[in-house]
């Protein structure tokens, strides 16, 4: 960089710092947006760095950074988005129960869509690549299906199978002793699915809907690479680095 830009490292460093004891300005007309991506990422004990995503245009159109994430550090933000003018009829995220409670107390009728990804993720993680048991198996099985649903009819037949699984294997699976592995496992994985299929399958009804939060994860993952490089940043000049990102990469979309 010295040799590119004729200046010395020590002016290079002032510039840096100047900017970074800024953060920018940028303004979005928030009543545009119907369609969000939500998610969170964590750096180490620092915090969480939260951010929206337009589908649309692949643009992160808001972000906070808070040191824990859940109903505390998102309420009052999605408060200040939706007096902005933030209205939206669906936001797609994983399955952070205290986040779900804040936007349906914001926003009562934005439908959540569910992240199929996070939900096939999480399921197979409590039931192993070998569960000990055939109703796991089965089960896992079922859930490898989840993300390859793009139909009314595989939800459908989805539905039916996991109907049929439940019946099946629900009074042998109470008769496991609660203190196994497979018994626990089990246990999370139906309450899982269970707990979400009333929010699984909007996308198929609005094709403007993400199924998945790849998205806004795939650009957390790159915005964390490029942040390593600039590692010993005061926390101030952390968050604003992550907001002078968001700024450039956004004005780099067309």
């Amino acid at each position: 960089m010295v040799q590119l830009s004729g200046h010395s490292r020590s002016k290079l460093d002032r510039i840096r710092y100047h900017w970074l004891s800024k953060s920018p300005n940028e303004n979005f007309d928030y009543t545009q947006y119907r369609y969000l991506i939500y998610d969170g990422t964590y750096f180490h004990k620092d915090g969480c760095f939260i951010s929206l995503m337009s589908p649309e245009n692949n643009k992160t159109i808001a972000h906070t950074y808070a040191p824990k994430e859940g109903f505390k550090s998102t309420y009052s933000w999605f408060e200040s988005l939706k007096d902005k003018g933030l209205n939206p009829l669906c936001i797609t995220m994983d399955g952070e129960q205290f986040v779900m409670k804040a936007i349906r107390l914001v926003w009562p009728f934005t439908k959540i869509q569910r992240c199929l990804y996070h939900i096939l993720r999480q399921g197979l993680s409590w039931l192993r690549t070998f569960p000990k048991t055939q109703a796991g198996a089965e089960l896992r099985a079922l859930l490898m299906r989840i993300t390859a649903i793009k139909s009314f009819k595989d939800r459908d037949l989805f539905f039916d199978l996991y109907r049929n699984w439940y019946l099946t294997y629900r009074d042998a699976i109470k008769k496991l002793p609660n203190t196994t592995v497979a018994f626990k496992d089990l246990k999370k994985t139906m309450a899982l699915i269970h707990h979400a299929l009333p929010d699984l399958f909007h996308y198929l009804n609005d094709s403007n809907i993400p199924s998945t939060t790849n998205l806004l994860e795939s650009f957390h993952s790159r915005l964390k690479a490029d942040y390593r490089r600039h590692r010993g940043l005061t926390n101030t000049n952390k968050i604003n680095y992550l907001s002078w990102y968001c700024f450039f990469n956004n004005s780099n979309i067309s």
